[in-house]
């Protein structure tokens, strides 16, 4: 499993802290140091049937400082990717992949449990 993070986000050491608990394990990737690309996340919002606009960090600094709450209705579908892939602190994290392509956006224990134990 691939586990996109921002270590200082404490939702993150969060869901890292319950996944090495129960021993699964994933291979670590910075969100901000190594930005998930654009093929990345088309190919990952198409696998997850989740709305693109549901992979942006809607809580984050940058988010609220482009505006985007109310840019966002009007942006293409490229012009989104474009722009999460340009910053991965628009990203919402943490996003995991698993192995069989499911994807998991942001930490609910309840959603983890059922996708993976």
């Amino acid at each position: 499993m691939l586990f996109l993070e921002y270590p200082p986000c404490s939702t993150c050491r969060k869901a890292k802290a319950w996944l090495d608990s129960r021993g699964i394990a994933y291979t670590p990737r910075h969100i901000k140091e190594e930005n998930p690309s654009y093929e990345e996340l088309k190919a990952w919002a198409g696998q997850s049937g989740t709305p693109l606009k549901k992979f942006f960090n809607t809580n984050g600094l940058k988010y609220r400082s482009l505006e985007l709450k109310d840019k966002l209705p009007a942006m293409t579908e490229e012009e989104q990717l474009t722009l999460l892939a340009g910053d991965g602190m628009l990203v919402k994290r943490p996003l995991a992949v698993l192995e069989d392509g499911r994807i998991l956006l942001g930490f609910r224990e309840a959603q983890w449990e059922e996708a993976l134990l």
